[in-house]
């Protein structure tokens, strides 16, 4: 198993990705984007993705968003989406790609990488909490959905 950061060159990669995310988080009737939007995101500069592959089959990964503040010069990090193929998981690979990414912000002078997680996924929560963050704080999303 090998931990790699994926690049603008890596979009098939991407898509292996994006179905590890449609199967362990059982969306129903989606979409794949098309290649050359994929492709985009994954040349920002302020998207970052991080993939576990095993014998060249994408079996885990994450994607983070970098926030730019206004607090500090430091950028945040925030993983936006985290999934391990059901096979997979309780093996590490979930905490190698946190460390992966935590490394990745260190070297790249972030401030901070967050997550959230909803309070009734409890798998979530014991995940994020075995991976040893600095603090754990109890919060409310509210969502505006534009149309």
């Amino acid at each position: 198993m090998e931990i790699k950061k994926l690049n603008h060159d890596d979009v098939e990669r991407f898509i292996q990705l994006i179905l590890v995310f449609e199967e362990v988080f059982e969306m129903q009737n989606f979409v794949m984007p098309p290649p050359q939007h994929l492709s985009a995101l994954l040349s920002k500069p302020d998207f970052i993705v991080f993939v576990a592959e095993e014998e060249d089959k994408v079996i885990a990964g994450l994607t983070a968003y970098t926030l730019t503040q206004y607090y500090s010069e430091k950028p945040l990090a925030y993983i936006y989406d985290l999934a391990v193929l059901t096979k997979y998981q309780r093996q590490g690979i979930g905490k190698k790609l946190i460390a992966a990414i935590n490394a990745y912000c260190q070297q790249n002078n972030y401030q901070e990488v967050f997550v959230q997680a909803d309070v009734v996924d409890d798998y979530a929560l014991d995940f994020y909490r075995g991976t040893h963050p600095t603090n754990e704080e109890d919060v409310i999303h509210f969502y505006y959905s534009l149309g």
